[in-house]
C-alpha cells in the first residue's frame, strides 16, 4: 500500500509540473498584453512608457523560466495570485464558480445515464431489432451534431417557441434543464455505442453461456454478470474523456451565459488574466488526475484480474 501511495504521489507531482509548465508557456506566448488589463484602459489612453513600466514591475519582461519559477514558488504557498481584471484572489473566483460547473456537470451526467443506459441495454438484449436500429441511428446523429448547435435548437424550441424554460443565467432547476440536456444528449451517443458494444461482447462470453445452461434467470445473467463485466471499458473511457467533458461544459456555459468556471476562464482568456487561467488549469489537472485514479480503483473492484495483476507488479 505504501509503495502504491508513493508511486501515486510521484505521478501527481510530475503530472502537475508538466501540465503547469506547458500551460504557462503557451499562455505567455499567446498574443495580447496583460498590462492593459491591469491598467483597465484601452491601448490609446496610456503611454507606452506607462505600459513598459508596469510590465517591468510585474515581471512580464523576465525570462519565461524565471516567471514560472516565481509562480511555482507562490503556488507552493497556496497563493494563486490576484486577478488582473478584478483584483480579487484568483482562488476565490475559481472556488465561487466551481460549484456552478459541478452542478451542470452532474445534471449532464444524469441525462447521459437516463438516455444511454436503457437504450444500450435494450439494444444489446434485442440485437438487430427495430429498437436496436433506432438506437444506433440516434447515436450516429447525436455524434454528428455539434453540442452548441443542439443547444441552439433546444433554445429555439423550448424557450422561444414554447416559452417553457429560461435561456440564460443561473436561476434554480429550470435554468439547468436546457444546458444539462444539451451536454447530456451530446455525450450520451458516445456512451450508448460503447456500452452496447461492451454488453454484446459480455453476452457472448463462455461464462454467460454456461450460466444459461445451468438455468440461471436471464435477468440475473444480464444485470449480475454481463452488465458488470461490460462496465470496465466504459468506466475507463469516462476517465479518459473527463477532460473533453469539462471542455464541453465550457462551451455550454458560454452559450447559456451560465456563470460557471468555464465562462470565467473564457472571460479571463479574453482579458489575458494569467492568474485565473493558470489556477483554472491547475484545478482541472488535479480533477482529471483524481478522476483517473478513481477510475483505476473502480476497475480493480469491477475486474478481479486487474486487481491481481496490480498485486503482481
Amino acid at each position: 500500500m505504501l509503495r502504491l501511495i508513493t508511486r501515486k504521489f510521484l505521478e501527481v507531482v510530475l503530472f502537475l509540473l508538466f501540465i503547469t509548465f506547458i500551460s504557462f508557456l503557451f499562455i505567455r506566448l499567446a498574443p495580447g498584453d496583460p498590462a492593459l488589463t491591469i491598467l483597465n484602459v484601452d491601448e490609446l489612453s496610456v503611454s507606452q512608457e506607462q505600459i513598459e513600466a508596469l510590465r517591468e514591475e510585474m515581471g512580464f519582461n523576465d525570462p519565461l523560466i524565471v516567471q514560472y519559477g516565481q509562480w511555482l514558488a507562490k503556488f507552493l504557498k497556496l497563493d494563486f495570485g490576484n486577478s488582473y481584471a478584478t483584483g480579487e484572489p484568483a482562488v476565490r473566483l475559481i472556488a465561487s464558480s466551481l460549484p456552478t460547473t459541478l452542478e451542470l456537470t452532474l445534471g449532464s451526467l444524469a441525462v447521459m445515464l437516463a438516455v444511454a443506459l436503457p437504450l444500450a441495454s435494450l439494444s444489446a438484449l434485442y440485437r438487430d431489432s427495430w429498437l436496436d436500429k433506432l438506437s444506433r441511428t440516434l447515436s450516429v446523429i447525436g455524434a454528428a451534431v455539434p453540442s452548441f448547435w443542439l443547444g441552439l435548437i433546444l433554445i429555439d424550441l423550448f424557450a422561444v417557441q414554447l416559452g417553457w424554460l429560461p435561456t440564460m443565467g443561473r436561476g434554480g432547476l429550470p435554468s439547468m434543464v436546457l444546458p444539462s440536456l444539451t451536454l447530456g444528449l451530446a455525450i450520451s451517443s458516445v456512451y450508448l455505442r460503447l456500452l452496447r458494444s461492451s454488453l454484446l461482447d459480455s453476452l457472448s462470453e463462455e461464462f454467460i453461456i454456461s450460466g444459461r445452461a445451468r438455468g440461471i434467470p436471464e435477468w440475473r445473467i444480464f444485470w449480475a454478470y454481463a452488465f458488470r463485466h461490460s462496465l470496465p471499458p466504459v468506466v475507463t473511457v469516462f476517465g479518459v474523456s473527463i477532460g473533453s467533458l469539462i471542455g464541453g461544459v465550457v462551451v455550454i456555459e458560454v452559450l447559456f451565459a451560465y456563470p460557471g468556471i468555464g465562462k470565467l476562464v473564457v472571460d479571463s482568456i479574453r482579458q489575458r488574466d494569467y492568474p485565473v487561467i493558470q489556477g483554472y488549469i491547475l484545478v482541472m489537472a488535479v480533477t482529471v488526475f483524481a478522476v483517473n485514479t478513481g477510475v483505476d480503483l473502480l476497475n480493480r473492484y469491477l475486474k478481479p484480474e486487474v486487481r491481481l495483476k496490480g498485486r503482481r507488479m
